[in-house]
């Protein structure tokens, strides 16, 4: 008997994740060992299970897909994780990939893109969705198993401080004051931010900070 693939699906949303299910357990090499509604389970799971592969969702309660990945690859190096979620963004790619997710699929594609990825990210390659191969993201492949780093997007203190409180909702006048700093300085650490993470609005900095947990913890 051939081995399977063995997934364990985690998904906020349970009439995506049932759907998701039937699709991967309708397949002959693959098999779906367990659910989780939220990053927490996810861990639990992960550590009980010990699944080949985690499809893991990017906005989950408790603990968010980025977070969840870059537990899990500490409590269970030898799972690969594939990103499953709505966003395109660019900057939600770079944070998971860097995070260690070894692909990135998007759940408005076909299901035979998800079931291609499942199959490449278990036999231990990368894997990005067609839709977005051409936002030219190679080179933020994260952290394989076995495999080397790679470059990662490193903020200054004072750069991510200054997204922080962006994100929040501070003005560069404000920002400065809090921070004992001139406007040009607080615009030059955005726009370097912003810049290193190839950000084009504020929509895009409160995402990260939501994946950073930022305002989680405010």
């Amino acid at each position: 008997m051939a081995i399977k693939i063995r997934v364990l699906l985690a998904e906020d949303h349970q009439t995506v994740r049932k759907g998701v299910r039937l699709l991967l357990d309708a397949q002959p090499d693959i098999e779906v060992v367990g659910e989780a509604g939220d990053g927490r389970a996810a861990l639990r799971l992960a550590k009980e299970l010990a699944p080949d592969l985690v499809l893991m969702d990017v906005s989950m309660p408790e603990m968010n897909g980025l977070k969840a990945t870059e537990r899990l690859l500490e409590v269970c190096p030898g799972a690969r994780v594939l990103a499953l979620t709505r966003h395109t963004d660019r900057g939600y790619m770079q944070q998971l990939l860097q995070a260690g997710a070894c692909g990135y699929v998007l759940k408005q594609s076909d299901p035979s893109v998800l079931l291609q990825a499942v199959r490449a990210v278990a036999a231990g390659s990368s894997y990005l969705d067609p839709a977005i191969t051409g936002q030219a993201l190679a080179g933020y492949f994260g952290r394989k198993p076995g495999g080397g780093s790679v470059a990662e997007v490193n903020l200054s203190d004072r750069e991510s401080e200054v997204l922080r409180l962006i994100a929040l909702g501070y003005s560069n006048k404000e920002i400065a004051a809090r921070l004992s700093l001139s406007v040009k300085t607080v615009e030059a650490h955005k726009a370097n931010a912003m810049r290193k993470l190839d950000m084009n609005s504020r929509i895009d900095i409160v995402r990260y900070a939501i994946l950073q947990g930022w305002l989680q913890e405010t």
